[in-house]
């Protein structure tokens, strides 16, 4: 059982080490994660991006190692020695550098918090657990194996602050318009703001010194609300038919039509 749970996490660390080396490698953003991350703290500036590609392409030789046979001893050590290292660095940044951001596997700006020191001691525990590993892939439980390991590589990923924003964000979302006492109910938007809506539009203001009286009926038509008045136009009396947003304050899309009163025909 051991054997096989420790031959199991080369291809957990090692996928780790290369996804976050891919990102400073070869994205296009990582200079700016560079000089707004703890590194920069440590190096300055002016050299935070040639050593953050340095730890890129240390990532991404321990990472191929792990990921590629023979097995040996030595690389599980040097995937733990790494992640030792990152759990210092991120002390260091809480203590030294509170606002920076951690720029471990991503772009997104996120100051250093207890899951990022979670993550790094996980890495480091499956690293020394890899050490008693001899296999470079368990032949037995297959299944069980890819199950593990996409289990395993789905945990840093909530554990990783720099991804929030492909799951955590939207879940959030999704919860609030799950659980908001007003999901599913119809959305009743007062008359009084529509009229002043209406009132806002230059297509009022264009056409209110026709208007002969105050608002006659009103219906909605999906997002529509439609607004009669009564008016007079050159060629006679006529109603207005006003079409305001329902939905969304938009006064710049209402639009008019006037509907003679003595033909079916819009002048």
């Amino acid at each position: 059982m051991i054997e096989w749970l420790a031959s199991s996490q080369q291809a957990v660390v090692g996928g780790v080490l290369l996804w976050a080396s891919a990102f400073k490698l070869v994205h296009r953003n990582a200079s700016v994660a560079a000089r707004r991350s703890v590194l920069a703290r440590i190096t300055g500036k002016e050299r935070a991006v040639g050593a953050y590609r340095a730890v890129g392409v240390v990532e991404a030789v321990v990472g191929l190692l792990l990921l590629t046979p023979p097995v040996l001893v030595v690389e599980a050590y040097a995937a733990a020695a790494l992640s030792v290292a990152m759990v210092g660095y991120l002390a260091y940044g809480k203590l030294k550098a509170p606002d920076a951001s951690c720029g471990c596997l991503g772009e997104k700006e996120a100051p250093i918090q207890a899951r990022g020191f979670v993550r790094a001691g996980l890495l480091a525990a499956l690293s020394l657990l890899a050490v008693a590993g001899s296999a470079w892939w368990p032949t037995e439980r297959p299944f069980a194996t890819v199950g593990l390991v996409v289990v395993e590589l789905a945990v840093f990923a909530v554990l990783s602050p720099e991804l929030d924003h492909r799951w955590l964000l939207p879940l959030r979302r999704w919860r609030v318009r799950m659980s908001h006492p007003l999901a599913g109910t119809e959305v009743v938007v007062p008359l009084e703001s529509t009229v002043q809506q209406l009132w806002k539009s230059t297509v009022y203001q264009s056409v209110v010194t026709q208007l002969t009286s105050d608002l006659l009926d009103h219906w909605d038509e999906g997002e529509w609300r439609l607004l009669a008045y009564a008016a007079r136009t050159p060629s006679g009396p006529a109603t207005a038919v006003f079409a305001v947003p329902r939905l969304a304050y938009r006064p710049d899309d209402v639009r008019v039509a006037m509907v003679p009163e003595e033909q079916d025909a819009l002048v």
